[in-house]
């Protein structure tokens, strides 16, 4: 939403500064005729350097114009790789979402983050786990490194260069307490 806003507002800011420079450029070069004097009295040198200052000004309001009616073009991040028969891309996001359901897999583990660097050695993985406390964090830890690391070579062909665990609090168990009746 704000995105569109600054649009717009970069629209209008443009196409005023570029009509208000314009207009200026033709009042200060005797094209548009309007009552003041003080125009004819300015020094050629301070002339010169408002009409280039204006038109300075009238191409900002150009590029700005052009930037406000653009369209995005982003380039989703993926990781590309070559076969013998053509080309794969995959996704960042898919790498992401692969990490999440191979690391969902091991017992223990309650909320999963992810993310994705591509390194020159592969890809590099950092996850962001919340266990329930009942299990040994080392073999907790180890078990997602292996799990995730063997499940994307798998599934990809994506060499893994490394998989970095961090266990960021432990989840506290709900507490029942029971009713006499």
């Amino acid at each position: 939403m704000a995105k569109i806003l600054d649009r717009i507002l970069l629209f209008f800011y443009s196409l005023v500064i570029a009509i208000l420079s314009i207009a200026a450029i033709l009042h200060l070069s005797g094209v548009l005729e309007v009552s003041t004097n003080w125009i004819k009295e300015l020094d050629y040198g301070v002339f010169i350097t408002a009409i280039v200052v204006l038109v300075i000004l009238f191409l900002l309001s150009l590029r700005f114009f052009y930037v406000s009616i653009r369209k995005d073009r982003v380039k989703i991040p993926s990781i590309d790789q070559r076969t013998e028969f053509g080309d794969i891309q995959i996704s960042v996001e898919t790498i992401e979402n692969l990490c999440l359901k191979a690391a969902s897999k091991v017992r223990g583990v309650k909320d999963l983050k992810s993310r994705i660097r591509v390194v020159q050695a592969g890809i590099d993985i950092e996850i962001r786990a919340i266990v329930d406390g009942e299990y040994s964090i080392p073999d907790l830890s180890s078990d997602i490194q292996k799990q995730i690391h063997d499940y994307l070579q798998e599934t990809t062909g994506i060499p893994v260069a490394n998989v970095s665990v961090f266990i960021a609090n432990v989840a506290q168990s709900p507490s029942f307490k029971s009713r006499v009746e």
